[in-house]
């Protein structure tokens, strides 16, 4: 039997389980998806034990697929999700996630004053309902009672890693995620505590990524592979997207859109914003990912097509969402797509923000709509691009990936948006391999990660058009003009 590694990718809307072998190629792969719960406006929340079971179905699938146990299994998870939960483990709430803005009054008040800045100043994590800083202290002014009987404050990777271990461990990177960690001291940031109303014990020991859980066999009963198998924490989503792209030098960025959006760049230190406009989240030492996060991703995408297409196969076919908007230029022919639905994070960290179109003229049809919503999206994250070379460097290098790449004529419109060139990696499963690039380093099968950029490949690369370029400057800036008329 072939060795295989298995990055095990815990998302907003699926887990997914990959095999690859030795040199980065996919083996095999098993994904479920679960639903979010909007029981509120604002609010969005998973079953913690619904994630965790389909985890376990996805690594027992794939285990079975390959007839064999794994060299190494490695985990990758979304960021910024919260879980109340007893001494046993037993969740008292829901994984709030970090689309969830019911904390949004807490990080207003808090923004901005001198605890907030020096709070973003060690953590790197911009305060903003997202985070999970505000939603502990949201938990104790307005659920107290949940308050009170929670043990440990978790999310949804230390959720899993419970169950299958029996401890309470988080991995630096998704620490460095939550505003209450210092990023430069590798421990839990005593001031975010405070503001928190919590004690040390009741957060989980960070580990660097390279950490062995194997060490706690209780989780290979669950699994059915060998006790001896090494069993990588890992590191959060958004980093290793990096990684798995090929990202691991200065300078160089990806541009992810999938369910949200991110544009990320790598940095040998955090680089903090005086205007706290970007983060900065650990891989590991001497690694950090600086950028910036967008709510309003795919998931504004797939509104869109939902309420104008419908649900059936021609709506679903990339092959006629791409057909309804190549023949229309660059610019929507004066229509422009506000995308902040869901409120936003990066570039302007108001959950407040809404959508909607502006410059509607009669004119305009349903394909200018269609495009319009594309463009918006991606001149968002360009003003992400902007704030990320005012204070950090330059972007030499963007590399894509996430389901946008599914869609050409998205990705040629990314180039021309940001006006540089744009190379699709061929792995389209980038956080789960970057997870397993962890697993073949921490076992010496790699003594680095020098050999990522043969190993990711390309795929396409996308130059961008001069004159397109042009008109989509103009709208950048019109974008940034009328968010600024509506919210000062």
């Amino acid at each position: 039997m072939t060795a295989y590694f298995i990055g095990l990718d815990i998302g907003t809307s699926s887990v997914k389980a990959v095999a690859f072998d030795g040199a980065g190629s996919v083996l095999g792969k098993k994904s479920i998806a679960y639903p979010t719960l909007c029981p509120r406006p604002g609010y969005q929340e998973q079953v913690p034990h619904s994630v965790f079971k389909s985890a376990i179905t996805c690594l027992k699938h794939l285990v079975v697929a390959m007839a064999g146990s794994p060299a190494c299994i490695s985990l990758s998870s979304a960021m910024h999700s919260l879980i109340a939960v007893d001494k046993k483990g037993n969740a008292l709430t829901n994984s709030i996630l970090w689309s969830d803005s019911r904390s949004a009054d807490i990080a207003d008040k808090l923004k901005g004053t001198p605890a907030g800045m020096e709070i973003y100043r060690h953590t790197g994590t911009p305060i903003h309902p997202m985070s999970p800083l505000c939603k502990i202290a949201w938990l104790r002014r307005h659920q107290p009672s949940v308050f009170q009987k929670t043990f440990k404050f978790i999310g949804i990777k230390e959720y899993l890693i419970h169950q299958l271990t029996g401890h309470w461990l988080t991995d630096y990177s998704i620490a460095s995620a939550t505003g209450l960690f210092d990023a430069a001291a590798f421990e839990w940031f005593q001031p975010s505590l405070d503001f928190a109303g919590i004690d040390l014990y009741q957060l989980p020991q960070p580990v660097p990524p390279d950490f062995n859980l194997g060490a706690f066999r209780q989780a290979f009963s669950y699994l059915g592979i060998s006790p001896e198998t090494p069993f990588i924490i890992g590191a959060s989503d958004g980093c290793l997207a990096n990684l798995g792209a090929g990202a691991s030098e200065p300078g160089e960025a990806v541009l992810t859109i999938g369910t949200s959006g991110a544009l990320r760049m790598n940095n040998a230190r955090p680089v903090m914003d005086p205007k706290e406009r970007i983060f900065n989240y650990l891989l590991e030492k001497d690694s950090y990912v600086s950028g910036g996060a967008s709510n309003n991703g795919g998931v504004v995408y797939e509104w869109f097509t939902r309420q104008f297409f419908g649900t059936g196969p021609a709506a679903k076919s990339m092959v006629s969402r791409q057909a309804a908007v190549q023949g229309l230029p660059a610019g929507s022919e004066g229509l422009l797509f506000i995308p902040y639905m869901l409120g936003e994070r990066a570039p302007v960290w108001n959950a407040r923000a809404t959508g909607g179109f502006f410059g509607l003229k009669k004119l305009h049809t349903k394909a200018h709509l269609h495009k319009a919503v594309l463009e918006g999206i991606v001149l968002n994250m360009a003003i992400v691009g902007e704030v990320l070379e005012q204070v950090a460097a330059p972007m030499e290098v963007i590399y894509a990936n996430g389901g946008f790449t599914k869609m050409p004529v998205w990705v040629q419109m990314a180039a021309d948006v940001f006006g540089k060139k744009i190379t699709v990696t061929e792995s389209g499963d980038a956080s789960a391999f970057g997870a397993a690039l962890l697993g073949l380093r921490s076992l010496g099968i790699i003594p680095d990660f020098s050999l990522i950029k043969e190993m990711a490949g390309a795929s396409q690369t996308y130059q961008p058009d001069v004159a397109k370029h042009d008109v989509y400057l103009e709208k950048r800036q019109a974008l940034k003009e009328i968010y600024g008329k509506i919210y000062g």
